[in-house]
């Protein structure tokens, strides 16, 4: 089944506590690594971001890139700076960086940067190396400072959530 990921709700917005998470997440900590450096229990981080997705209408199994999405571009936290320069991407690959903004199950992610879900990882290894990141959380925290993806999510799919 395939569940909308935008909604006519409206966005709430995030608790202090929810935020200091969320900002947390942006940096690319994991559930663990924010409990431990905020001395929380891991119960606790769980309980924030839940109350983040649930806050930004983000479905509740979506993949952590697409949640700092959500995050990034609902302005809930601060927003992202860099020194380092706008990559030169061709079309491809924009949509290939919108599509793993917003998309969590990989079939979807290809659909949606229209590639054979075969070819996927490969495109996005080429992605992640063209554009000097690390890691999808960085890619689109970084894409959001470059003002690559600012807007909303739109149109974005959810393979498999459960409502």
């Amino acid at each position: 089944m395939t569940l909308s990921m935008t909604t006519s709700a409206p966005i709430e917005p995030l608790k202090p506590a929810q935020q200091r998470v969320a900002q947390c997440l942006v940096e690319g900590l994991s559930t663990r690594e924010i409990a431990a450096g905020n001395g929380l229990s891991l119960e606790t981080v769980r309980h924030y971001v839940r109350g983040i997705r649930q806050s930004l209408n983000c479905p509740p199994r979506c993949k952590p890139q697409v949640l700092v999405h959500f995050v990034l571009a609902a302005e809930q936290v601060t927003q992202p700076t860099t020194e380092r320069p706008t990559p030169a991407l061709n079309e491809a690959q924009e949509l290939l960086l919108k599509a793993v903004a917003e998309h969590s199950a990989p079939r979807d992610v290809a659909l949606a940067a229209k590639i054979a879900p075969a070819d996927l990882r490969s495109a996005l290894d080429e992605l992640l190396d063209e554009t000097g990141t690390d890691d999808v959380i960085q890619l689109v925290v970084l894409a959001h400072a470059w003002g690559l993806l600012g807007a909303r999510p739109t149109g974005a799919v959810e393979s498999g959530a459960v409502r």
